[in-house]
């Protein structure tokens, strides 16, 4: 995240001190180039994954073909990019982590909000915004095998396996590049999701038990399912009142899968 404005610079034959000044034989009442224009959404997303993107772009051949191999795809699951989502799971928690707490004051931000920004900016729904933002779809369809190309299409759009291939995208990225490098790309791409968990923190349990508590009512979290190795598993999670239920939510953590459960149950209640 930042907040320092960068410092205005002349364009290639402008004048200094001419900014703004109309060219001979100019409309001078026509508008002005607009900041927007030069600093499109658009534009500002695709600078913030760009060291991401261009590390992405000069790993090494052995890592790149991992990394885009999903477990059903290979007759030998160690040559999918699960090992290395394992790894980079951990340090893209370490990477945010590390760049929260020296910014962040600490008597309104202790371990428990901490955690709770972290884990949101970090979450299977950011981790895939991340991964699209990257090109992590396209690049995966690519990487799939001719005889899968009909189930890729369908793979290649989950939550849990763009997360999972973002993570194994950084997790390389730490074995060829050490972790300081990986980690500022980590930060700049991550920054959006790291901003919204900031401005906009998300504790959808919270909310939900606040209106039962007006009725008297109180709701129950149950795992329903379970898909996945043990180290990359996924969750079903059951939101029940009174026996009924309410909503029913996925992650690849119990606690994201209950925070998705408890958003539907909330929307159910509306």
């Amino acid at each position: 995240m930042r907040h320092e404005e960068e410092p205005v610079s002349c364009r290639p034959g402008d004048a200094p001190g001419a900014a703004g000044a109309p060219e001979p034989g100019a409309d001078p009442g026509g508008p002005p180039e607009s900041e927007s224009a030069l600093d499109s959404p658009a534009d500002r997303a695709d600078e913030q994954v760009s060291k991401l993107r261009e590390l992405l772009d000069q790993l090494p051949p052995d890592l790149d073909a991992q990394m885009f191999t999903h477990a059903s795809w290979t007759a030998r699951r160690s040559d999918s990019y699960e090992r290395l989502a394992f790894l980079g799971d951990s340090v893209l928690s370490l990477a945010i982590t590390a760049h929260l707490y020296p910014r962040l004051e600490a008597d309104r931000f202790g371990a428990g909000r901490l955690t709770k920004i972290r884990a949101q900016a970090v979450s299977g729904r950011s981790c895939r915004a991340v991964a699209e933002r990257v090109g992590v779809p396209d690049r995966l369809r690519a990487a799939a095998p001719p005889e899968v190309s009909s189930s890729a299409a369908a793979l290649v759009r989950t939550e849990r396996v763009l997360a999972s291939v973002i993570e194994a995208v950084i997790g390389a990225c730490y074995l060829a590049f050490g972790y300081e490098r990986t980690a500022d790309a980590v930060v700049d791409a991550f920054e959006p999701e790291i901003d919204e968990a900031l401005e906009h923190p998300v504790d959808y349990k919270s909310a939900l038990q606040e209106r039962l508590a007006r009725r008297g009512a109180i709701v129950s979290y149950s795992v329903v399912a379970e898909q996945g190795p043990p180290h990359d598993r996924t969750f079903s999670i059951s939101a029940t009142i009174e026996g009924v239920e309410v909503g029913r939510g996925t992650g690849r953590s119990k606690k994201d899968a209950e925070q998705e459960a408890a958003q539907a149950a909330l929307e159910a209640l509306e």
